[in-house]
């Protein structure tokens, strides 16, 4: 069976975190993919943990202490401790793995607020950008957290469709992401019939 990671067992490894990160000043960690759904209540686990840490500086002390606590580079944007079995996936920038957003999540409207420690701070993207990071990929899982969030939350279709657009257009493979956009809206016109 597969590990996966539930809402509370991550809020007691970044508490863990938080309470041994060396230094002032906060560091940012902006939850996507599953485990952005994980945290909104959507789902009840993700099998690794995805954050973008938006500010290089910030990323860049993460990574440090990380590394001083034992972790190490488990794939390209992945660090894992030991034999535990989950990954913690750390985005720099802007960019979700291959996805790059339009705009730094910490722009007003970018994220949501999770969970404030004292040096961490945990927010949650803007459905619109999880649904585009996780449609440019476009496997069935994407697919299917794609029209939860779009069942759950209150999104503007046609906003999602010209950001996705507008973001398809910096990407390298615009026509597969794009194939990507048509095949979830057709997907969420057959489940609503």
């Amino acid at each position: 069976m597969e590990y996966r990671i539930k809402k509370d067992e991550l809020a007691q490894t970044l508490q863990a975190w938080d309470e041994l990160l060396p230094g002032r000043g906060r560091i940012r960690l902006v939850a996507c993919g599953g485990t952005a759904l994980t945290l909104m209540g959507y789902k009840e686990s993700t099998k690794d943990v995805d954050f973008l840490v938006p500010e290089e500086k910030e990323y860049e002390r993460l990574i440090d202490f990380l590394t001083k606590a034992g972790y190490r580079p488990a794939t390209s944007f992945g660090w894992k401790r030991g034999e535990e079995t989950i990954v913690y996936d750390l985005y720099p920038g802007k960019k979700v793995y291959q996805t790059e957003l339009l705009t730094s999540p910490l722009v007003r409207g970018g994220t949501r607020p999770w969970k404030k420690l004292k040096k961490i701070e945990v927010l949650i993207l803007n459905p619109l950008d999880l649904i585009i990071s996780k449609m440019f990929r476009g496997v069935e899982v994407d697919i299917q957290d794609s029209l939860l969030l779009l069942a759950k939350e209150k999104i503007d279709l046609e906003k999602l469709k010209e950001r996705y657009r507008e973001t398809a257009q910096h990407d390298i493979s615009e026509a597969k992401v794009l194939r990507n956009l048509e095949l979830l809206l057709k997907r969420l016109e057959s489940s609503s019939a």
